[in-house]
């Protein structure tokens, strides 16, 4: 269990002020100029040292990412950093607590992450619904500015840094990076075709990088403490702390910053009071947001939670947003309606995901009430692999998962209530 001392997202409940003054108190911005002066290569070396992963999702290594960016800057494509603030993952809200409470961390990462890449400017992309956020995250920006710890000369080291809050429009597709870019120019947000990578053209057709909120909020606190002492947390090649979102049928939910590769049952019996009736009236979980297949309690029972763990348990951490679901769920139901989502999500660009997500909830919805054959469950499984993996950003796969997770742990029920329908429709019509 994370020792307090540890944490790096100290006032994540509000219990502080949110301003510059009690976050310089709780150690943001600490001799950050000493860190710029450490240079560009540094900044990078120890991010890959100390094994961060991706925050959002992917889980890609950080420190790699950041080093795709040239070495060199042309004056004429000038290198931007953008955070992806549009948390729109179902059950996912550990990037709005941090930057309502702690926007410090996100804005000082802002500097260290950009400078390491050779931005002078960064967009901070908020999902339009975070009205509160935007505008708590606004003003730090500007105590920042005031404070010369952004600007012309930050922290006096000689390097310009800008920061611009954008807000989106709440579309769920513009958290794919490069969506928002396309949104960030002020067009529809749709997924571009990769390659070209947004290391090599992103926004504005420059060298971009795009990174959750979480992964650049961390960076400073790394480059202080050490890449050694992040990667002392979790297993080899999940290493670090991580929030944790816990949601669902459990007696606290709760954000909670805690150590990668917990184990599942301790995160949620320590943090969030454990399951709704006790451990045994588990039924499944959701361990990484609506887009990662669910597991049943067999696997929770000794997962750990982490990028690897959870690969080999077919899910993924995803976000670490924790769905719980006890025996009073209608999986089925709850399932459906993730397919409901995601359909009326997606952009309509490839025609898997255009066509083959309405078509999985028509049958999603079908299964719930019974109405159904059992061959059309093979079926239904067929078309997830025919749009997973089969359109340009991951909406597709994010439709197709939650729905194969349901048929591999929980296809005797769908059974069940086909025959249950079938056999009470004979019934009735006797």
């Amino acid at each position: 269990m994370l020792s307090d001392k540890d944490r790096i997202f100290t006032n994540l409940y509000g219990t502080g002020d949110w301003r510059l003054d009690a976050a310089r108190r709780r150690g943001d911005w600490d001799d950050t100029r000493a860190i710029l002066a450490k240079g560009r290569e540094w900044i990078v070396e120890e991010v890959k040292k100390s094994g961060l992963r991706g925050r959002g999702g992917a889980g890609f290594p950080a420190g790699l990412k950041w080093s795709f960016m040239p070495k060199e800057v042309d004056p004429r494509r000038p290198h931007y950093l953008v955070v992806n603030a549009d948390e729109s993952e179902p059950g996912t809200c550990k990037d709005r607590d941090m930057m309502r409470h702690d926007p410090h961390k996100l804005v000082e990462g802002c500097l260290i992450a950009g400078f390491a890449m050779g931005a002078h400017t960064v967009f901070i992309y908020i999902r339009g619904e975070f009205v509160r956020e935007a505008q708590i995250l606004e003003a730090a920006v500007e105590e920042a500015r005031e404070a010369g710890l952004i600007g012309p000369d930050a922290c006096g080291s000689g390097w310009a840094m800008d920061i611009v809050v954008h807000r989106g429009a709440g579309a769920y597709i513009c958290g794919e990076e490069t969506a928002m870019l396309e949104s960030l120019e002020g067009k529809k947000g749709m997924p571009r075709i990769k390659p070209p990578f947004p290391a090599a053209m992103g926004v504005y057709g420059c060298p971009t990088t795009v990174n959750n909120v979480e992964t650049i909020a961390v960076a400073p606190t790394i480059c202080r403490r050490g890449a050694s002492w992040f990667a002392g947390f979790g297993r080899e090649n999940n290493t670090g702390t991580k929030v944790f979102c816990i949601s669902g049928h459990v007696n606290n939910p709760c954000n909670v910053e805690e150590e990668m590769s917990i184990p599942l049952k301790e995160l949620i019996e320590k943090h969030a009071g454990g399951v709704r009736g006790g451990w045994n009236n588990l039924k499944a979980v959701i361990p990484g947001g609506a887009s990662v297949p669910l597991i049943p309690k067999s696997v929770c029972d000794g997962v750990l939670m982490d990028f690897d763990a959870l690969k080999e348990a077919q899910s993924g951490l995803g976000t670490a947003a924790v769905i719980v679901m006890d025996n009073s769920t209608d999986v089925i139901a709850a399932i459906a309606r993730l397919s409901k989502f995601y359909m009326h999500e997606s952009c309509g660009q490839c025609t898997p995901c255009r066509e083959g997500a309405g078509w999985m909830w028509r049958v999603m919805e079908r299964f719930v009430r019974g109405e159904a054959e059992t061959a059309e469950i093979d079926q239904l499984l067929d078309v997830t692999r025919q749009v997973e993996g089969h359109t340009i950003c991951a909406l597709g796969d994010a439709a197709a998962w939650p729905i194969q997770g349901l048929i591999r742990h929980f296809r005797d029920e769908i059974e069940h209530r086909i025959v249950e329908r079938r056999t009470h429709s004979r019934t009735a019509a006797e």
